[in-house]
C-alpha cells in the first residue's frame, strides 16, 4: 500500500511539473487583451475591478507581483504567473481525483494491488490530467491574469477534498475535512462564483457515505439540500447579509437618528456574536452535526471576508474604483451586479416585446442630509399579452440582436417567435454553438481561431482548404480520440460505479449545460465564451482518464497478461496528451507577445498632452488602464470609457483629478446624472428650435431642470428631451488662438459657430456627458475619440475631427467633404513613425489570434493607409513611400496576414513607384480570396467574409487599371468575375 501511495503522490507531482513547465514556457509576458489589463492594474495597487470583483485573486496577485522587484514592466508577468501556478495545482488535484475514482472502479484493497493494478490506476490519472493540461480552453486561461485558472483550482481542490473526505472513517478527522471544504468554498467566492455550482453534487457524496441503503428519494432530497446550500451562499450570504445589514442601517439612521454606518457596525457585531455563541452552545449540548454545520458557516464567512478588501480600498477612492462600493448602498449594488441588469429565466418577454406601461419596482436609496431616502424605483415593465412566454430564450433587445434572432430562426420582420422557435434557439445555438462546440474544441479539435469557428472531425482534411485556414496555428485535429476515450470512461463508470457516475455527471451538467441555461446567451457575444464552461471540460477529463481503464478492461479477454496489457494501454493512451500538446503548443505560446500593451501605448501617444480620450469596450480601455496604472505611461491623458460613462459613480470619478490629469470639464451635478436620471433623453422636436439649439444653453437648461426642455410622462413625471436635431456652439476664437492647436492652413476655415446635425435620435447618458464636456471645455483641453469606436459614438462630428494616429481630435473647424475626418499629416507622421511601438509584431513565430488581427491590426493599417493617402495628396511621395514600407516592415503579412484594408495599399504602392511590392500584395491577396470563395462555394465550410473578399478583389482590379497594369488587371478581373455571380 505504501508503495502505491508513494507512486500516486509522485505521479501527481509529475503532472504538476509538466503543467508548470508548459504554462511557464508559454505564459504571456505582459497584459493580455480583455479583462487582464484591468485585473493586473487592480492587483498591483489593490484597486476595485468590475463587479462582483475578485478580491482574493487580487490579494494573491499583489503578493506575487512583489517578485518583480521594482521592475514595473515585469509586474504583468508575475501576476500572470499566479494563474500559471494555480492551473498547475489544478492538474495535480485532477490527477489525484482520477486515481481515487479509478481505485473505486478497481474495487480492491490497496494492500492487494498488483503491479498491473498500480499501472492502470496511476496511468488513468496521468492520462486524464495531462490531456486536460493541453486542452484548448484551460491552457488559454492558464497563461494570463484572468480568474478562470484560479477558479479551476478551487473547483479541483474542493472536489478532491470531498472524495478524500469520503475515504476517512474517523468521524472527527472527517469533520475537519468538511470544514476545510467550507473554507475553500468561502475563499473561492473571492475569485469567481462558478465554484458554487459544484455544491449540489457534493451533497450526494455526503449522502452516499452516510446512508447504508441509499434510495432514489433520499438522493433527491440530498441533492435538494445541496441546492438549498447553494442558494444560501449565493443569495443568503453574498448579497443577503449586506442586504440585512442595510435594512438595520436604515432603521438605526432613519428611525433612531444615529450616524451613518452605526447600523452596519451593530449588525456585524451582533451576527458574529450570534454565530460564536451558537458554536459554543452546540459544543456544550454535544451536537456534532450542528457544531460542524456552524463551523462550516463560520469558515465560509472567513473565506468570504476577503471582500473587506473591496470596502477598504473603495473608501480610498483609487483611480480604478468600479461602482465605488465604499458604503452599504454601493457595496450591495456591487455584489448584486446591478450594473449589468437582469434577465428573465422562468417567464418573461421575447425580443419582439415592447413595454406598454411600467410600475414601480424595488426602491432606489440615496443619502440625503442625515438620512437614507428613496429617490426612485427600479422600473418593472408591463407587456402586452402574448409578448411574454415561459422559459424565454430569445429575449435580448440590444442593438442588432433582434435582427440576428430573425436570421437564425428564419422569422420575417414583425413575426413573433413561438415556443418552437424559442426551443430551437436553445438547442441549436445556446447548447449547440455555445457549449457543445466548445466541448468538441477541447477534445475533438478546433477548425481555426476565427470567431465562430467550428470543430474538426476525424475525417476533416486539409484538401482544398484555403492556405490561410490550412496554416492557421489554431487548426488542431485530435481525430476525436480524447473525446472517444471520455465516452468510454462514461460508459465504464456508469456500469461499474453508478453513484460516482451520478456525482461526476451532475458536476459535468451543472458546470456546462445548466450554466448555459442560466446564462441564457444572446445571439451575439463580444468574444468566444468557452472559458465560462471550463468546469464541465474538467469533469469530462475525469471520464477521459477513466477511459484508460475501460480500454484495458475491454482487452482483458484478448490479452491475458495483466501487466503487459495495462502497460501497453497506458503507454498508448499517454500518446494522446503528447499529440494534444505538440499540436496545440504553437497556438497557446504567448511567450513573446507584447502588442496588447504596445497598442495601448500607440493609442495614448496619438493624443496631445493633457488630453481627454473617449474609448469604447474592454479592449479599448483595459490595456490603457494597465499601462497608466502599472507602467506609469502617459498619465496626463484621461481615459474616458463610454460604456461606463452612463453610470453615476464613474462620472463622479471623472470629475476628480487623477495623477497628472485634472478633473474633466463636466458641469452637470450629481442630481442630473444620478442612477435613473437622464438615462435616456428622447428626441422630441419642438417647432421653436427646429433650426437648432445652442449646446451651452441646452446643457444649462438640463442642469437647472428647466421645463423648456422637458415633457410629461404618462406617470405625471417630467423628463428631459432633445428638442432639435441640430446643435450649435459659438466659438471662442480668443481661447482657440491661445491654445494654438489649429494649423495655420486651417485657420481661415474657422467660423463664428460650430454647427452640426446630431440626428433625430435619442440621447443616452454617455452622449449627454460628452456634449457637456464639449460645451464646458471651451477648447482648453484636447478632446480625442478612439478610432475603434462605433460610428454612433462620434455624435456625427466626424467632419470636425482631425486624425492624428489611432485617435481623432475634435477641432473647431470642418473641412468640406471630410466626412471621415481629415488628416494632419505632420502630426500624424510624427506619431505613427516616431511614437509607436511594435515589439514582436514582425515575428512570424509569435502567435497572434483574431483579437490581434482584428481592431489592433485594422487600426494600425487604417492609420498608415490614411496617412499615406494624405501625403500623396500633398505631393509628398517620398514620405508616403517611407510610411508604406514602414507599415509593411513592422506588420508584415507573415505575422499579420493582409486584410481588407491592405488591398488599398496596392494603389498607393503603385503611386509611389513600388510596383513590385504592389503586384506581390495583389497576387497574394487575390490568390487567397480565390481560395476562400472557392472553398465556400464548394460547400465544405465557411472561411472569411465573401462580401469583404469581393470588395478586396474589386479594389485590386481598380488599382491595377488606374496604374495601367493591364495584364494584372485582366488576371484579377477574371477571378472577380468567376465569383461575383455566385455571391451577388
Amino acid at each position: 500500500m505504501q508503495s502505491f501511495q508513494r507512486l500516486n503522490t509522485l505521479t501527481g507531482w509529475f503532472t504538476f511539473a509538466v503543467a508548470l513547465f508548459t504554462y511557464g514556457m508559454t505564459v504571456e509576458p505582459t497584459a493580455s487583451f480583455w479583462d487582464c489589463g484591468e485585473f493586473i492594474a487592480c492587483a498591483f495597487k489593490l484597486q476595485v475591478p468590475h463587479p462582483p470583483g475578485a478580491p482574493f485573486f487580487l490579494l494573491l496577485g499583489r503578493v506575487i507581483s512583489l517578485m518583480s522587484l521594482g521592475d514595473l514592466a515585469k509586474v504583468a508577468f508575475w501576476v500572470n504567473m499566479a494563474s500559471v501556478l494555480a492551473s498547475a495545482f489544478t492538474i495535480l488535484f485532477l490527477c489525484w481525483t482520477i486515481t481515487m475514482l479509478a481505485q473505486k472502479l478497481l474495487g480492491k484493497v490497496e494492500s492487494d494491488y498488483t503491479l498491473a493494478d498500480k499501472i492502470i490506476v496511476i496511468g488513468s490519472g496521468a492520462v486524464g490530467a495531462l490531456s486536460y493540461t493541453f486542452s484548448d480552453t484551460f491552457w488559454f486561461s492558464a497563461v494570463e491574469a484572468e480568474v478562470y485558472g484560479m477558479s479551476s483550482f478551487f473547483t479541483a481542490i474542493v472536489v478532491w477534498a470531498a472524495f478524500r473526505w469520503e475515504r476517512i472513517t474517523d468521524e472527527a478527522a472527517a469533520n475537519r475535512w468538511l470544514i476545510f471544504i467550507a473554507y475553500l468554498t468561502g475563499l473561492s467566492i473571492g475569485v469567481h462564483l462558478l465554484n458554487l455550482v459544484t455544491l449540489p453534487a457534493l451533497a450526494l457524496i455526503y449522502y452516499f457515505k452516510k446512508t447504508a441503503k441509499p434510495s432514489f428519494w433520499g438522493g433527491a432530497i440530498a441533492f435538494g439540500i445541496g441546492l438549498v446550500i447553494l442558494g444560501i451562499i449565493n443569495s443568503g450570504i453574498i448579497p443577503g447579509l449586506p442586504s440585512m445589514a442595510f435594512a438595520l442601517e436604515r432603521f438605526f439612521v432613519n428611525t433612531l437618528g444615529l450616524p451613518f454606518n452605526s447600523g452596519m457596525t451593530f449588525f456585524i457585531v451582533l451576527f458574529l456574536a450570534a454565530v460564536a455563541y451558537a458554536i459554543i452552545w452546540s459544543v456544550r449540548q454535544k451536537r456534532p452535526i450542528l457544531n460542524t454545520s456552524l463551523l462550516a458557516l463560520a469558515f465560509v464567512l472567513i473565506g468570504y471576508s476577503s471582500y473587506i478588501q473591496v470596502l477598504v480600498r473603495a473608501d480610498f477612492n483609487p483611480p480604478i474604483n468600479e461602482n465605488n462600493p465604499d458604503d452599504a448602498l454601493n457595496f450591495l449594488s456591487y455584489l448584486k451586479r446591478e450594473q449589468y441588469g437582469s434577465r428573465s429565466l422562468i417567464y418573461g418577454p421575447v425580443f419582439t416585446a415592447r413595454p406598454i406601461d411600467q410600475k414601480e419596482g424595488a426602491p432606489i436609496w440615496k443619502k440625503e442630509g442625515n438620512k437614507y431616502v428613496v429617490f426612485d424605483h427600479q422600473p418593472e415593465y408591463i407587456y402586452q399579452p402574448g409578448d411574454e412566454m415561459l422559459f424565454p430564450r430569445v429575449y435580448s433587445n440590444q442593438q442588432n440582436h433582434p435582427q440576428l434572432y430573425r436570421q437564425m430562426l428564419g422569422l420575417a420582420e414583425g413575426q413573433k417567435p413561438t415556443m418552437g422557435d424559442n426551443l430551437e434557439f436553445l438547442f441549436s445555438y445556446q447548447l449547440g454553438h455555445m457549449w457543445w462546440r466548445y466541448l468538441m474544441w477541447n477534445f475533438a479539435g478546433r477548425e481555426s481561431d476565427e470567431e465562430g469557428a467550428g470543430y474538426l472531425l476525424p475525417w476533416s482534411s486539409n484538401d482544398n482548404v484555403p492556405d490561410l485556414l490550412k496554416t492557421n496555428k489554431a487548426r488542431d485535429n485530435f481525430y476525436m480520440l480524447p473525446f472517444l476515450l471520455g465516452l468510454f470512461g462514461i460508459v465504464f463508470q456508469y456500469f461499474r460505479r453508478r453513484r460516482d457516475f451520478l456525482i461526476v455527471g451532475l458536476l459535468f451538467l451543472f458546470t456546462g449545460i445548466a450554466l448555459q441555461v442560466f446564462l441564457n446567451s444572446p445571439p451575439s457575444e463580444p468574444r468566444e465564451r468557452d472559458y465560462i464552461y471550463v468546469g464541465s471540460f474538467y469533469f469530462f477529463a475525469i471520464w477521459l482518464g477513466l477511459g484508460v481503464m475501460a480500454i484495458a478492461e475491454g482487452l482483458r479477454q484478448y490479452v491475458k497478461a495483466d501487466t503487459m496489457r495495462n502497460g501497453l494501454v497506458v503507454g498508448l493512451c499517454l500518446l494522446l496528451p503528447v499529440m494534444m500538446g505538440s499540436k496545440s503548443w504553437d497556438n497557446h505560446d504567448r511567450s513573446n507577445r507584447y502588442h496588447s500593451v504596445d497598442f495601448a501605448k500607440n493609442l495614448l501617444n496619438s493624443c496631445a498632452p493633457n488630453a481627454i480620450l473617449f474609448t469604447g469596450g474592454d479592449n479599448d480601455t483595459f490595456p490603457l488602464w494597465y499601462v497608466q496604472e502599472v507602467e506609469g505611461f502617459r498619465r496626463d491623458v484621461r481615459v474616458c470609457n463610454l460604456s461606463l460613462l452612463g453610470t453615476e459613480w464613474y462620472i463622479q470619478q471623472m470629475k476628480r483629478k487623477t495623477y497628472e490629469s485634472e478633473a474633466l470639464p463636466i458641469s452637470l451635478e450629481f442630481d442630473q446624472f444620478n442612477k435613473g436620471k437622464n438615462d435616456i433623453i428622447p428626441f422630441y422636436e419642438v417647432g421653436g428650435v427646429k433650426n437648432g439649439i445652442d449646446l451651452k444653453q441646452y446643457i444649462n437648461l438640463i442642469q437647472t431642470n428647466s421645463q423648456a426642455v422637458q415633457v410629461p410622462l404618462t406617470t405625471g413625471e417630467m423628463t428631459s428631451i432633445l428638442p432639435s436635431s441640430v446643435l450649435f456652439m459659438p466659438l471662442d476664437k480668443a481661447a482657440i488662438d491661445k491654445a494654438n492647436f489649429v494649423p495655420a492652413n486651417l485657420r481661415p476655415f474657422i467660423k463664428d459657430t460650430l454647427q452640426w446635425t446630431i440626428g433625430k435620435k435619442d440621447l443616452y447618458k454617455p452622449d449627454l456627458i460628452m456634449l457637456d464636456m464639449i460645451a464646458t471645455n471651451n477648447w482648453q483641453r484636447p478632446l480625442y475619440f478612439s478610432s475603434t469606436l462605433a460610428s454612433d459614438n462620434y455624435l456625427n462630428l466626424k467632419n470636425y475631427m482631425q486624425l492624428e494616429g489611432y485617435a481623432y481630435r475634435l477641432m473647431p473647424v470642418a473641412i468640406p467633404g471630410a466626412t471621415d475626418g481629415y488628416v494632419n499629416s505632420d502630426i500624424m507622421y510624427t506619431n505613427m513613425m516616431k511614437k509607436t511601438f511594435w515589439r514582436g509584431l514582425d515575428n512570424e513565430h509569435v502567435y497572434y489570434d483574431e483579437t490581434y488581427k482584428g481592431p489592433p491590426a485594422i487600426s494600425a493599417r487604417i492609420a498608415f493607409f490614411r496617412l499615406a493617402d494624405q501625403l500623396i495628396r500633398e505631393g509628398k511621395e517620398s514620405k508616403a513611400r517611407e510610411v508604406l514600407n514602414y507599415s509593411l516592415q513592422v506588420m508584415p503579412d507573415k505575422s499579420i496576414p493582409y486584410d481588407q484594408i491592405s488591398s488599398n495599399y496596392v494603389r498607393f504602392l503603385f503611386a509611389v513607384g513600388e510596383t513590385k511590392k504592389a503586384l506581390d500584395i495583389a497576387n497574394t491577396m487575390a490568390t487567397r480570396v480565390d481560395q476562400n470563395l472557392t472553398y465556400i462555394r464548394s460547400g465544405q465550410g465557411r472561411f472569411g467574409n465573401p462580401d469583404a473578399d469581393l470588395y478586396t478583389l474589386q479594389t485590386i482590379v481598380e488599382a491595377c487599371r488606374e496604374s495601367k497594369q493591364t495584364a494584372a488587371a485582366s488576371k484579377f478581373e477574371a477571378i472577380f468575375q468567376k465569383h461575383i455571380n455566385a455571391f451577388g
